[in-house]
């Protein structure tokens, strides 16, 4: 993050003998990039919050870097920062390094943002994260590009507007299939029908044709929660971080129709399986396979010895995040071409 400019750090590395030097070679929170390497990398450390190292904390007090917490209780941001020696202020505060934010920023605040502020939303990025708008934009994409270079979702309808077309397709295949608010998360208004007249068309919601079939490590149901950061739609740059968690169900699972309802068994979200009195949690870090949370190396290692080609597997998901991301790209390139005056300054 480019929060404090090469030129500071020069004058810095030039002052009196007495001051602690930050130095461009050494120092673990600096990366230097760009032509001649002269536009300094914040670089982040996590396990800064348990070392409390001084050494990593003079980045942010030296050059007084702070940040504003809204609308979130972001506890682990707050600490990684605090231990970077960032000084927190005033969620109304103007003053700012780096915003972090539970909800989307309005255009006007938006355009007043500065070169050395950041803020971890882009503009219209609803685009990827409701429900709706990605199946819309997914769609664009098979009507654009064919069916089959972007066949990365279920068959799906969006309700009421598409019951019709969901009723048609029902009476050719009964299902199960998965209801969805187009709005929600973890977990929440989600469930699964065999019948249309069990949908309510009160509000809008996603239906999708459910995955009978699913991948399943010993007999449960898992999901895998990956970590994907854009820092920029123009040009678009995606990173994915090399960790995740496989989050497992806590029934096992079973295609019989009188289990339709068990949450326990269908859904894999945290939110839920956490209620169940059969949820097993680990708190060994040490310990990557066991309990209702896996590392994503223990759940590749394991699908590995059972026969799994790993390998295309992670391709094809890089391939998911890819398509899905592009969906949404131009839309959202458009609107930081609007509103935002710095190209550097979101991040999501």
């Amino acid at each position: 993050m480019p929060v404090v400019m090469a030129r500071d750090l020069e004058e810095t590395a030039s002052s009196s003998e007495d001051e602690e030097v930050v130095s461009q070679e050494d120092h673990p929170c600096i990366m230097w990039t760009g032509g001649c390497r002269r536009i300094p990398i914040l670089v982040f450390h996590a396990e800064a919050i348990l070392t409390k190292d001084n050494n990593v904390r003079i980045i942010g007090e030296r050059y007084h870097l702070s940040y504003k917490i809204v609308r979130t209780d972001s506890r682990l941001v707050r600490s990684i920062l605090t231990a970077h020696g960032f000084h927190e202020v005033h969620p109304s505060s103007t003053d700012y390094n780096l915003m972090w934010t539970g909800s989307h920023l309005k255009p006007f605040l938006l355009r007043t943002l500065s070169e050395a502020q950041k803020v971890n939303h882009f503009p219209r990025s609803y685009e990827l994260t409701r429900k709706d708008r990605l199946y819309k934009n997914i769609i664009r994409m098979q009507h654009t590009h064919g069916f089959k270079a972007f066949h990365i979702l279920p068959q799906t309808f969006l309700l009421p507007a598409e019951y019709a077309e969901f009723c048609n397709s029902y009476s050719k295949d009964r299902g199960p299939w998965i209801v969805k608010p187009v709005a929600s998360s973890r977990g929440r208004g989600v469930y699964l029908i065999n019948n249309p007249n069990q949908i309510s068309l009160e509000e809008n919601t996603l239906v999708s044709r459910y995955i009978s079939n699913p991948l399943l490590i010993d007999d449960f149901k898992f999901d895998v929660r990956l970590y994907v950061l854009v820092t920029s739609y123009d040009p678009l740059v995606i990173y994915l971080y090399e960790e995740g968690l496989a989050r497992f169900a806590t029934v096992r699972y079973d295609q019989g129709a009188k289990n339709i309802r068990n949450q326990f068994m269908h859904l894999t979200n945290y939110s839920v399986n956490k209620k169940s009195g059969d949820y097993v949690s680990c708190d060994d870090p040490e310990v990557e396979d066991y309990g209702n949370k896996w590392s994503m190396s223990a759940m590749l290692r394991y699908l590995k010895q059972e026969g799994r080609d790993t390998t295309a597997l992670m391709a094809h998901v890089e391939d998911l995040i890819i398509k899905t991301i592009i969906s949404a790209e131009l839309a959202i390139a458009t609107a930081c071409k609007t509103f935002v005056p710095h190209r550097s300054s979101c991040f999501e």
